[in-house]
C-alpha cells in the first residue's frame, strides 16, 4: 500500500535506538524527509547515516535534549513545518514511589507529558494551515494497565493522554490526527533497564526474567521496533485520517481486557 506520504516532512524524537528508531525506519522508507532527535551526537549520527543507507532517503540529525526549551528549538529550526511529529522521551526510572521526591516528579511531567505537549503547540497550527498533520506520541501500555513500579511513568504519561483526548477532536476536522501508541513488551534497552531492576530485588539474573517473561507473553516473544514502526507510519498515512483520539495498544496480546 502506498501511504501517500512521500515527500512529507518528519520529526521523530529520541530516534537513535528502540522505538523511535523503529519509527524513523519506517517513515523514511514511504518516503518522508526525515529528522531524528537523540541526546547523543556520535549515536544520532550514526543512526541517520545507516537509515538514510537503508531506505534513500534524506535523514537529518540532531543532537539536543528535547525536554529543554533550546533542544526544542533547535529540532524545529533543523525541521520547520513539519507534517509529522513523533514525540517520544525516555521512560522515567523504575522504583518505589515512596523514594521519589518532588524533583523527581517534575522531571518525569516535564519529559513525558509537558515536552510532548509543547512540540505540539509549536506544530499544529500550521499543521491546520496546511490541512494535513499527523501527531503520534509514543507513550506506553501502561496507560491502560498501570504497572506499579513505574509510578513515575503512569502519572506523566496519563496526563499526557487525557490532554490529547480534548485536542485531538478539534483538529480532525482540518485533517490534523492526534493519537497515541501504547508500546508492550519490545526488544529494547529501556526493556532491559527493567530487567536489571527487578532482576536484583528478586535475586535472580537478568537474562533469567528475560526467560521468565517471554514464558509469560501470549505472543511467545518481545515485539520488533520495526513492527511498532510500522503501525506508526500507518497511523501517519493519508488513509488514516479518521482516526484521531485513540491509544493504539500494540502488546502481542497482553492485555487480558475486552475494552
Amino acid at each position: 500500500m502506498d501511504l501517500g506520504i512521500k515527500g512529507k516532512k518528519a520529526l521523530v524524537c529520541g530516534a537513535s535506538k528502540g522505538l523511535g528508531r523503529g519509527c524513523a525506519v519506517s517513515l523514511a522508507r514511504e518516503g518522508c524527509e526525515v529528522t531524528i532527535v537523540g541526546r547523543t551526537k556520535a549515536d544520532i549520527e550514526a543512526a541517520a547515516k545507516e537509515m538514510q543507507a537503508m531506505t534513500g532517503s534524506k535523514v537529518t540529525a540532531v543532537a539536543v535534549d528535547i525536554t529543554t526549551p533550546e533542544g526544542r528549538a533547535a529540532a524545529l529550526a533543523a525541521c520547520p513545518n513539519p507534517d509529522i511529529v513523533v514525540t517520544n522521551a525516555g521512560g522515567p526510572p523504575p522504583g518505589d514511589f515512596r523514594k521519589f521526591s518532588r524533583d523527581d516528579w517534575i522531571k518525569a511531567i516535564d519529559g513525558n507529558m509537558l515536552t510532548p505537549i509543547e512540540l505540539i503547540k509549536a506544530t499544529v497550527d500550521g499543521m491546520i494551515a496546511r490541512r494535513f498533520g499527523r501527531i503520534v506520541n509514543i507513550t506506553s501500555s501502561a496507560v491502560k494497565a498501570p504497572i506499579d513500579f513505574l509510578a513515575l511513568s503512569n502519572g506523566a504519561r496519563s496526563g499526557l493522554t487525557g490532554f490529547v483526548a480534548g485536542l485531538s477532536r478539534v483538529t480532525v476536522k482540518h485533517n490534523v490526527t492526534i493519537n497515541n501508541m501504547l508500546p508492550g513488551v519490545f526488544d529494547t534497552d529501556r526493556l532491559r533497564t527493567n530487567f536489571e531492576f527487578n532482576a536484583k530485588g528478586r535475586g535472580m539474573t537478568a537474562e533469567a526474567l528475560r526467560n521468565e517473561r517471554i514464558g509469560q507473553l501470549p505472543s511467545g516473544r518481545f515485539g520488533d521496533p520495526s513492527e511498532f514502526g510500522d503501525l506508526c507510519a500507518y497511523l501517519c498515512s493519508a488513509q488514516a485520517g479518521y482516526i484521531t483520539g485513540q491509544n493504539m495498544l500494540i502488546d502481542g496480546g497482553t492485555y487480558p481486557g475486552t475494552f
